[in-house]
């Protein structure tokens, strides 16, 4: 073999070796967290207005990932400085608050920003929208756990029954892919979730390594060049132009989350989920609000209010529920029907824009008599 021959192997030797260290040190050293922090958004992009989420990418400028940070660092809200005259709302929960099908104009957060509110004290009622498509109280809690550092004056938690279920903690995603911090959460508040759960997605050397974590860094990296469209364009969510609607006629099943009646308990419900959300936000108070659902008067509607819920599991939850922040003095509005049945679209809770503010005509009387938020 040639002088250049065997320079031409060290040479794919070394490259090799200086491969495989940056592996193994890329799961040694965890730099996830950080590289999630780097961004495009809220310099040379304009941050967006609610959390990263999307089925179709190449229409919506949008995807789903796991990555907490990368989230936060392409919302608006990571490049807010918060001024001395804002009176900061964080308005959490699920898909119905992160707007399905909703232009961001549309959303509760969107329609309650429109309402130009004020504090008692003059400041700006300023509303973010941190609500994520997928159904868990757990995931809701790991939201608000980490949206904190961004200091609210008030947050917002609307919530429906689907969320509660203790096989619903672990069902998320973003939760399953965040086992660590969720782990963590179960600890400090003694939730009744199972740290083991095989939903949660367990991490090796491996999986940590640069190699396991490409489709997270691929994501990262796809976020931001999403982020050219969202400038150009600003949609973040694509709307067909024909919704198949919610069902009206029902199954004749009295069965919720393997549940049967008479009666939902305390113990079937993952309350202690909402409580820990309450006592993380401290001294910052927190709305818990019942969302509306549609009710069917279709087949079986006597047994069922709609696709979601049959009623002695909905009436159940609600007696729980209003008992439960009596008991703890929680702020708590039932809104079950606060909006027109005609006004939900593709499930029991996905609202229309007219139905957005009829949900935010309910939530603005709350806010005047308890909170004092006024135009």
């Amino acid at each position: 073999m040639d002088s250049q021959k065997i320079s031409f192997v060290r040479l794919i030797v070394k490259a090799a070796l200086l491969f495989t260290v940056v592996i193994l040190l890329f799961g040694a050293v965890n730099p996830m967290p950080a590289i999630g922090h780097m961004t495009l958004y809220n310099w040379l992009l304009p941050g967006r207005e609610r959390l990263p989420y999307g089925d179709d990418p190449e229409r919506s400028y949008n995807l789903n990932l796991y990555s907490l940070e990368a989230m936060f660092a392409s919302h608006k809200l990571a490049g807010t400085s918060k001024a001395a005259d804002e009176f900061r709302v964080f308005v959490i929960g699920d898909s119905s608050v992160w707007g399905f099908l909703l232009e961001n104009k549309d959303t509760l957060a969107g329609a309650l920003n429109a309402a130009s509110l004020h504090s008692a004290d003059g400041r700006r009622v300023v509303f973010y929208n941190l609500g994520h498509p997928t159904i868990s109280l757990t995931k809701d809690l790991m939201i608000l756990d980490y949206a904190m550092q961004y200091d609210p004056d008030l947050i917002l938690w609307p919530v429906t029954l689907e969320a509660f279920p203790l096989s619903k903690q672990t069902s998320s995603p973003l939760v399953q892919n965040n086992a660590n911090r969720v782990r963590e959460l179960i600890s400090r508040f003694d939730l009744p979730v199972d740290p083991n759960n095989v939903d949660l997605v367990a991490q090796d050397f491996w999986d940590r390594s640069l190699i396991g974590q490409r489709r997270n860094l691929a994501d990262i990296v796809r976020l931001q060049l999403y982020g050219f469209m969202w400038a150009a364009t600003r949609i973040d969510v694509h709307i067909p132009e024909e919704i198949k609607l919610r069902a009206v006629d029902l199954e004749a099943s009295e069965d919720f989350a393997g549940l049967q009646p008479p009666e939902l308990r305390a113990v079937d419900l993952a309350i202690d989920v909402l409580a820990a959300g309450i006592q993380r936000a401290g001294d910052v108070p927190v709305l818990v609000i019942n969302e509306p659902i549609f009710v069917s008067d279709g087949a079986n509607s006597e047994i069922r209010y709609n696709s979601f819920y049959p009623r002695w599991a909905y009436d159940s939850y609600r007696s729980l529920l209003q008992e439960q922040s009596q008991q703890s003095g929680w702020n708590y509005v039932d809104l079950w029907q606060a909006v027109a049945n005609s006004e939900f679209t593709n499930t029991p809770i996905h609202l229309t824009p007219q139905g957005t503010l009829e949900l935010t005509d309910a939530t603005l009387a709350v806010f005047d008599d308890q909170f004092k938020l006024q135009p």
